[in-house]
């Protein structure tokens, strides 16, 4: 027996040498074909778009999992002694392969997805978060980290293992093996739940597109308008309609213009209840037991509530903080909300309509409110922003003047879809910096909203410089007509670009602090800054030129958008602070009894806090409050508020001393935009205009204070 066991063990051995040498033979073969595993030729590593197919995705997932599994279990097994090189960054330095995968792939799915690649999003969600969890929750792994001589590191070298403490600790690094275990099937589940939600929102958002059989429905739509309509319902399938998509907010932009009240209830009560008709769409069910998942995984973590388990790595710390400033700041929002319905009431009276102020009036009314207010017509200065004009003699006018950079078209590099166009971006010397792509029109395979993201990023020590891109949802022009946009829609430009700048000024080592990699509360400061260069006069003159006469902005139209800079803020921080406390309450609940369904949550939610103001609907309903459920933002939408209330204190710093000149930039380039997170962001934001965050300038700026 023994002989034979011997025999056996010895074919054994001859097979599983086989068996190896096959493994790497195809592993080296899907290596050096598929281009998700190669290093890009392009420049700067950026993406090449024209070689990357929707099969090279799972066998790089494959590839790059199982090589990162073997480097984490090298850190892991090291029997030398813990240090930050053969420790930390070997960790940071870990993964190429699936990292450079997995940021084209998540790309795509938010911006170009199609069925395949939402399969493949479904099927490895849980499968990237066992892989994350095993690498956080690996008790070797994280006792060599805390093994590592803090004392004897400083900078960014310090920073960075500091980070990763944190993060194996919030991970749930210090559990029992149970938990472990517990806490990984939580993940798992947390994260097909999550895609499940994206995949329905897509389906809802398409499924709740409006469909009209006349033009004269849409009376009041500019003829581009109609026209987009009609190519839509023909593209879908309805020839000689009109067919009018949802953006993800809950009120839609063309609101103000239709002037039939049917139509605008139609299209108001479609994008309201496009995720809850009990259908492929609905997602209800997945969002109530995202909810109770999240409340037993800070429960696991020892945290009454989830928010305070995700909050304590922000800047707020706490959600009673959050919680604190958001309540501030709702008092004076909703009082001035609504004086500002008693005022469109008014307006509906005098015109003898003869019906109750309705959110679907609100933009259609408040838009002749702030005509008579201000004589400002939002159709009599559309025609000033075009939107390629807006771009590059707007956003990158204000970036040359802010910041020296400079942007050369790239029509050689290969893009993602057709629309997307591409820039090089210079810094003041005039040396190349970065890749920069841009994706402007909405599509029924794209997310709502707008966002930046990177497909590589900044490092120092990867010697790897940013390749970004923006993503817009501004409906597309037909007929080759220009693509005219709403002033809030050149705000939304600046603003994503202030993200942007984030990401190109990044100056650090190591990509785990690097740009954008900061806390939630503190990430839309920067964007949020930028978009105050939209007002800024050498600029607007600059970019708001008339599409057809050529002629820039007169001076009484620029007055007239500056004097109704504060109009209707009453609506919009009500509306955005809605959202935010909706989003806190859900995260706040400490007992699974207390969470009933959806629709009954919010309204009590909204009710307690104050902001259940009927004319005023909450931002993001929450069936469809992508960025809560599917977007990261999970007991951070709040972050907004905070971070435009470190806006407001520097922006009136700025304002004390000179605007937005290129001194005062590079003083906040200094402080903010290049120092990532490899600093303390609290103590960065003091240096820089001399005191701790104030709430008073929040209310101040945005006209709710009469101070």
């Amino acid at each position: 027996m023994k002989i034979f066991s011997n025999i056996i063990l010895s074919g054994s051995m001859l097979v599983l040498a086989s068996t190896v040498q096959t493994v790497h033979a195809q592993n080296k073969s899907v290596k050096m074909t598929n281009p998700l595993l190669q290093k890009s030729a392009l420049q700067y590593q950026a993406p090449n778009f024209s070689l990357i197919k929707d099969e090279n995705f799972k066998p790089a997932f494959e590839y790059g999992l199982a090589v990162h599994d073997k480097e984490i279990k090298a850190i892991a097994d090291n029997s030398a002694k813990a240090t930050f090189e053969n420790t930390v960054l070997a960790l940071e330095t870990s993964g190429v392969d699936l990292k450079r995968a997995t940021s084209v792939f998540y790309n795509l799915t938010g911006s170009n997805t199609n069925p395949t690649l939402q399969a493949l999003q479904a099927e490895y969600a849980p499968i990237f978060s066992a892989h994350s969890d095993k690498m956080y929750l690996n008790t070797k792994l994280y006792n060599r980290f805390k093994a590592v001589d803090l004392n004897s590191l400083k900078g960014e070298d310090k920073k960075l293992t500091e980070y990763y403490l944190q993060e194996f600790e919030l991970a749930g690094a210090n559990l029992s093996d149970g938990d472990k275990e517990k806490m990984k099937k939580i993940n798992e589940e947390l994260a097909s739940l999550g895609t499940s939600f994206g995949n329905k929102l897509l389906i809802a958002r398409k499924n709740g597109a409006v469909l009209f059989d006349s033009a004269t429905e849409l009376d009041g739509l500019s003829a581009n308008e109609i026209a987009a309509a009609k190519a839509k319902a023909t593209e879908a399938g309805h020839d000689g309609k009109y067919l009018i998509g949802l953006l993800n907010t809950t009120q839609q932009p063309l609101l103000q213009s239709l002037t039939n009240r049917a139509t605008r209830e139609k299209l108001y009560k479609s994008s309201w209840s496009r995720a809850e008709k009990n259908d492929d769409g609905d997602t209800r069910e997945v969002l109530e037991q995202m909810a109770k998942l999240r409340l037993q995984k800070a429960n696991l973590m020892g945290k009454k509530n989830f928010a305070e388990w995700k909050i304590q790595d922000q800047m707020a710390q706490t959600p009673e903080r959050a919680m604190d400033l958001l309540a501030k700041i709702a008092g004076p929002a909703v009082a001035k909300a609504k004086v500002e319905a008693s005022e469109i009431q008014n307006l509906i009276d005098d015109q003898k309509a003869g019906f109750k102020l309705e959110p679907w009036d609100w933009n259609f009314y408040s838009e002749q409110v702030r005509k008579a207010k201000y004589d400002l017509d939002e159709s009599e200065i559309k025609p000033y922003f075009e939107l390629t004009t807006v771009l590059e003699k707007g956003v990158f006018f204000a970036a040359k003047k802010m910041y020296g950079i400079t942007f050369k078209e790239r029509k050689d590099l290969p893009v993602y879809h057709p629309d997307v166009v591409a820039y090089e971006v210079f810094d003041q010397d005039g040396k190349s910096i970065a890749i920069y792509y841009l994706d402007f029109y909405t599509r029924d395979n794209k997310n709502g909203g707008a966002w930046m993201s990177n497909f590589v990023d900044q490092s120092h020590y990867l010697k790897q410089k940013p390749v970004i891109v923006n993503v817009y949802n501004f409906a597309k022009p037909v007929n080759g007509n220009p693509s005219l946009i709403s002033f809030d829609d050149v705000t939304t430009m600046f603003h994503e670009f202030g993200h942007t700048l984030h990401g190109l000024f990044a100056n650090q080592n190591y990509v785990s602090l690097s740009g954008t990699a900061v806390p939630r509360d503190f990430v839309e400061f920067p964007s949020q800054i930028n978009e105050h260069a939209a007002l800024d006069p050498e600029v607007l003159k600059n970019y708001a030129i008339h599409y057809k006469t050529k002629v820039g902005i007169p001076q009484e139209l620029i007055e007239k958008i500056k004097k109704a800079e504060t109009f209707n803020k009453g609506y919009d921080v009500t509306e955005l602070l809605a959202a935010s406390t909706l989003d806190m309450a859900w995260h706040t609940v400490s007992n699974e009894a207390d969470f009933k369904p959806a629709l009954v949550f919010e309204n009590e939610a909204l009710t307690k806090y104050g902001l259940l103001v009927n004319e005023v609907p909450t931002r993001y309903h929450t069936p469809y409050f992508a960025h809560i459920w599917s977007g990261g933002y999970s007991a951070g939408y709040y972050a907004y508020t905070w971070s435009k209330t470190l806006d407001y204190n520097v922006y009136d710093w700025m304002k004390a001393n000179g605007g937005l000149t290129r001194e005062n930039a590079e003083r906040f380039k200094k402080y903010i935009l290049s120092v990532g997170n490899s600093v303390d962001l609290n103590k960065a934001f003091e240096e820089l205009i001399g005191h701790k965050m104030e709430i008073e300038p929040y209310l101040r700026n945005a006209g709710l204070s009469e101070k």
